[in-house]
């Protein structure tokens, strides 16, 4: 939750190539307070069933800029396996089934007081973010 003198941040993945939420992608937060400051990793979580990262930890205080790095090369390795383990034996393999993007990084500025809902519309050849509500 923020105050007034800190911002807040959440995410959810939706994976669009099959119109559900992504689950267990794998979510690291950084902050900095500053253009030329360093970065300060925050520590992480992982998306639920509902693709909802609910835990991420809380900004410091004076926090200007937010990273959020979303591992999706593990994610879309682990769909495809799930999938060719469905699939019929005499069906092609899909070749084309990774993550093109192994990672995406998205990193955006803050202001004290405010919240941050940044959603990630992802599939395995592109994503868009938003600031959401």
């Amino acid at each position: 939750m923020s105050t007034d003198t800190t911002a807040s941040v959440s995410t959810h993945i939706l994976d669009t190539s099959i119109g559900r939420p992504a689950e267990g992608v794998a979510i690291s937060l950084a902050a900095r307070a500053g253009s030329d400051a360093d970065w300060v990793a925050l520590g992480g979580s992982a998306t639920d069933a509902d693709g909802r990262c609910k835990d991420l930890p809380a900004l410091p205080e004076g926090t200007t800029h937010v990273r959020l790095d979303f591992e999706t090369e593990a994610y879309f390795s682990k769909k495809s396996a799930n999938q060719q383990a469905e699939a019929q034996q005499d069906a092609p393999a899909n070749r084309d089934s990774g993550a093109f993007f192994p990672e995406v990084a998205i990193t955006f500025a803050v202001k004290p007081g405010e919240h941050y809902h940044v959603p990630l519309l992802l599939n395995p050849f592109g994503y868009s973010v938003y600031r959401g509500s």
